[in-house]
């Protein structure tokens, strides 16, 4: 075991009951028939693997689209397979991710027995309004027995996503929301803010028409979209919430009860090589890159060979190790860095440093550069400067 590599697996689901109107994820609504035969082309992917023995499998994380929407007893099979293919470590952290109005005791027993260790529940806001408007199938209440189901089935590591900058929510409908999701103690929490994508509804909506958007004005009639001074403010109020309530901020979207940071998420972060199974899941080994057909047509004849094939170049490299580095909190290792690429970060971005930490946006501490408060508040912008 020593000698073999770390490593996640991903496993894409692109089935949902509805398009939510914010989403531009490869997935859409589906009959059982095709889900059943694309459960059956995601195993003979798994099988087709051919450098199983030289990993570890740290981390698996079905993702979506909606995993639980299948059959409980479809994703233990694919449990199953993984665990005749690959190694596994010891406590390697499972996840599923689940949306509210999908999940039965059922579901939740299969996942259990399959060695299934960490659910991710889909909320985005306990406001009724606001997930109607954003399309969601769910309400609070389905929610709340569905968090209550996954407790007494004996999860104990359950994360919430949450969606903050939502049309119509308020300052004080966020603060709600927070409050409401806080008082049942799961064990990590992902606040993101809303991004309106070309593709969704939302898009038509509202994103042909950014300024006043972001004027907080309405447009033909829709429902108004917070402004940016309240979104600030949704945004400080996470922060101050959930520290004050006992989580700590890992990576700037993302808390975490410690001990409980998501491990296959900061595999990105951290860049340790994963492969996706799916479709237009992404692989990256070494410094490979690939993704497979977006297509489902062609997944469904079993065509698993990888499209849009990178290998990256070293300057490439460096330059994701920097901005996926920085958004964990612990920041960029400098000796890790000097070990992996044979240069010193100090050297390559004297200027760029010099001018960040002048104006109170990184710093150096425990031999990591990170983000100060300031940095996190304009972090697409520091990162930005670490593009050579």
């Amino acid at each position: 075991m020593r000698n073999k590599k770390p490593l996640g697996i991903y496993l894409h689901i692109p089935f949902c009951v509805r398009k939510c109107n914010y989403c531009d994820f490869l997935s859409a609504p589906a009959q059982e028939e095709t889900r059943r035969r694309y459960v059956q082309c995601l195993t003979e992917e798994i099988r087709q693997f051919e450098a199983a023995k030289e990993y570890e499998v740290k981390s698996v994380f079905f993702g979506g689209g909606t995993p639980s929407i299948l059959e409980g007893k479809w994703i233990a099979a694919l449990m199953e397979e993984l665990e005749k293919i690959f190694s596994f470590s010891e406590i390697p952290e499972i996840t599923i991710e689940c949306n509210p109005g999908t999940l039965t005791a059922e579901k939740l027993d299969h996942y259990r027995k399959s060695g299934i260790n960490r659910l991710s529940l889909g909320l985005q806001s306990a406001d009724e309004n606001e997930l109607k408007l954003l399309g969601r199938i769910h309400t609070w209440e389905d929610f709340y027995k569905n968090y209550q189901q996954a407790r007494e089935s004996g999860f104990e590591n359950i994360s919430v996503d949450l969606m903050s900058a939502l049309p119509g929510q308020t300052v004080s409908s966020w603060k709600r929301t927070l409050e409401k999701v806080l008082a049942l103690k799961p064990e990590h929490i992902s606040a993101y803010s809303l991004i309106i994508e070309e593709g969704t509804p939302f898009y038509d909506w509202y994103g042909a028409e950014d300024e006043k958007r972001r004027r907080g004005l309405a447009d033909n009639g829709r429902t108004v979209l917070p402004s940016e001074e309240e979104e600030r403010e949704m945004y400080y109020d996470t922060k101050r919430f959930l520290t004050e309530a006992g989580y700590h901020r890992y990576e700037i979207s993302n808390y975490a009860r410690e001990g409980y940071e998501s491990i296959h998420n900061s595999g990105y972060w951290l860049r340790r090589e994963y492969v996706g199974f799916g479709l237009g899941a992404s692989s990256q080994v070494k410094n490979l890159r690939c993704k497979n057909t977006e297509r489902l047509e062609d997944y469904l004849k079993s065509d698993f060979f990888k499209k849009e094939v990178q290998i990256l170049t070293r300057q490439e490299e460096i330059e994701e190790t920097m901005y996926l580095g920085l958004r964990m909190m612990q920041g960029v290792n400098l000796q890790g860095f000097q070990k992996t690429f044979g240069v010193r970060v100090e050297t390559l971005y004297k200027e760029t440093l010099e001018k960040l930490e002048r104006q109170g946006l990184l710093r150096i501490k425990d031999g990591c550069l990170r983000l100060t408060d300031s940095g996190i508040d304009v972090s697409n912008a520091v990162m930005a400067e670490f593009l050579l």
